[in-house]
């Protein structure tokens, strides 16, 4: 399916959700619409590895038969059910009943079907908690079904799920159903329905073009960015990883260059995101065993994974990329002074927990790891708490780039932010700045960053060039004298120089205008006294 497609079939999936949610919330909406479309993806995946489970045994029907294949298979071989369905958790890693795939629940909607409701029901509940041990537990616990915002009577929630599935079936069915397809489809309006949330969506989406450059940074071999994009990374952590996009993001990169990554992990506190997540992941094609995401909050550490306090069983991973809350506040307490993600470098003030969540990541950062982390700018030139982990950052050597982005790039916040790589064991001595505040694309509600500013936010990293008005390269010594401040205006200030101007030259010219106007008024006055004119 070409790029174009891809769009196509987002906007469709986009206008059908815009025409149909009618008085319903954007963010309630949301979820009813890509959690059938999930359920159309594990449905085809389930049945094309069916086929080839079944081989010649596979029905084959009739055009007008609308009858779903497998449904006529399991009621002519009820004595084999159980053996196929152990093998497709085995090969598939999970199961979807006939009466609960995509093609019978599309088949009720388009016949109004009274039961239609109380088949899905049963389908995601068979799906989170019979399907296959606990990848899908809880996967749609968000997704209520019987909710008033569906219709005030049993029969209104049904019509109405009969119409949206009925819509979303017509509007796909020409389309692909692989998992890049439709997972492009999601990431779409993921990025529709943020847009259209506001500052809600800061928690769940970062938008693709910022993801786009922590990923391409993060990619790149981390001793010397020249050398080009790392060909395996064994593990990559996102801590806030809302719908999971800069994670896929970074799988996406890496598969682009020839690399593979060994298993991606992420973290989210809020549930209906959490669930996103897990959704996105599968929806891209990747099986429960390549990803692993975590139900918890991540200042409080709740993940027992990362909370190894033995050193030779500490997780570490190769890439690390985040986009946590702004400036969110927070209660430590006195047993966080001594936590093992803290102690070097001491708590983040509890007005903003930036900070806090920047050591969380860099703590299992490994060695040769990149870690790219998206930060109010305030983090680069506050005082107090944060001063001191800064400089302390800093007189290690960690902090390797510092980059400025445009305002208005987030749907949460209109404000300009900035992106911090750190780095564990860096080449240089210096800090790059990069600062790219002025180099967007204006739009009537949201900036954007195109593709040469892309290109050129990376090519400054990669070669670590200086350029007029936009990067340059600053000595610790520079720093330390800045009281290790990094407000990237100190380094590289992006106005124009006004151009000198020499009075004495400005003063020799206007002499030189008077004499010119003079000689012309003498020698006007001589023609007017040769006319009889009055003089001037």
């Amino acid at each position: 399916m070409t790029q174009k497609e891809q769009q196509q079939l987002g906007k469709t999936l986009w206008d059908i959700a815009d025409n149909l949610r009618g008085a319903m919330n954007a963010d309630d909406f949301r979820d009813y619409m890509l959690s059938f479309l999930f359920l159309r993806y594990l449905s085809s995946n389930y049945e094309e590895s069916a086929k080839k489970e079944l081989g010649k045994d596979y029905p084959k029907l009739e055009d007008d038969d609308k009858r779903n294949p497998l449904s006529v298979w399991y009621a002519n071989n009820e004595s084999d059910v159980v053996e196929f369905e152990k093998q497709m958790r085995r090969k598939v890693h999970y199961v979807v009943q006939p009466q609960h795939l995509w093609s019978s629940i599309a088949e009720m909607a388009r016949t109004q079907n009274d039961d239609l409701l109380e088949t899905l029901v049963r389908g995601f509940d068979y799906i989170e908690n019979q399907s296959f041990e606990n990848a899908f537990q809880g996967l749609f616990s968000e997704i209520n079904l019987n909710s008033e915002k569906l219709g005030k009577t049993h029969p209104d929630r049904n019509a109405k799920l009969c119409v949206i599935i009925q819509k979303i079936a017509e509007g796909i069915k020409d389309f692909s159903t692989d998992s890049d397809t439709l997972g492009d489809a999601y990431e779409y309006l993921i990025g529709q329905f943020a847009a259209g949330s506001g500052k809600k969506a800061g928690e769940f989406y970062t938008p693709q073009q910022i993801s786009s450059i922590l990923s391409e940074i993060v990619t790149l071999d981390s001793q010397d960015p020249t050398q080009g994009p790392k060909i395996r990374l064994e593990k990559v952590l996102d801590f806030a990883s809302g719908s999971g996009s800069l994670l896929l993001n970074v799988r996406k990169r890496i598969k682009e260059n020839g690399g593979n990554v060994g298993k991606i992990y992420g973290q989210e506190k809020n549930i209906t995101t959490y669930n996103l997540a897990r959704m996105n992941m599968l929806l891209h094609g990747m099986k429960d065993t390549e990803f692993e995401i975590f139900h918890g909050d991540t200042l409080l550490n709740q993940w027992d994974e990362l909370n190894e306090m033995n050193p030779s069983k500490k997780l570490e991973f190769d890439a690390i990329v985040a986009n946590p809350p702004f400036s969110l506040r927070w209660e430590p307490n006195e047993a966080m002074a001594e936590d093992f993600r803290f102690k070097s470098y001491g708590l983040a003030p509890k007005s903003a927990a930036d900070f806090a969540f920047l050591l969380h990541g860099f703590h299992f950062l490994s060695q040769n790891g990149t870690m790219a982390i998206i930060l109010p700018h305030g983090v680069l030139f506050r005082g107090g708490a944060e001063e001191k982990i800064r400089t302390k950052l800093l007189k290690d050597n960690h902090i390797d780039t510092v980059i400025g982005l445009p305002s208005n790039l987030f749907y949460s916040t209109g404000i300009p932010v900035s992106i911090l790589i750190l780095k564990r064991c860096k080449r240089y001595e210096d800090v790059l700045f990069i600062n790219a505040s002025d180099h967007f694309e204006k739009g009537k509600r949201q900036n954007t960053l195109s593709e040469e500013h892309f290109d050129k936010i990376i090519e400054t990293y990669k070669y670590r060039n200086e350029v007029p008005r936009y990067s340059k390269r600053v000595s610790m010594e520079e720093i330390e004298k800045q009281g290790y401040n990094l407000n990237i205006s100190r380094y590289v200030n992006t106005s124009v120089e006004e151009e000198k101007i020499d009075l004495r030259e400005v003063n020799l010219k206007l002499v030189e205008i008077n004499k010119n106007i003079k000689a012309a008024t003498d020698r006007h006055n001589e023609f007017l006294k040769e006319l009889g004119l009055t003089l001037i």
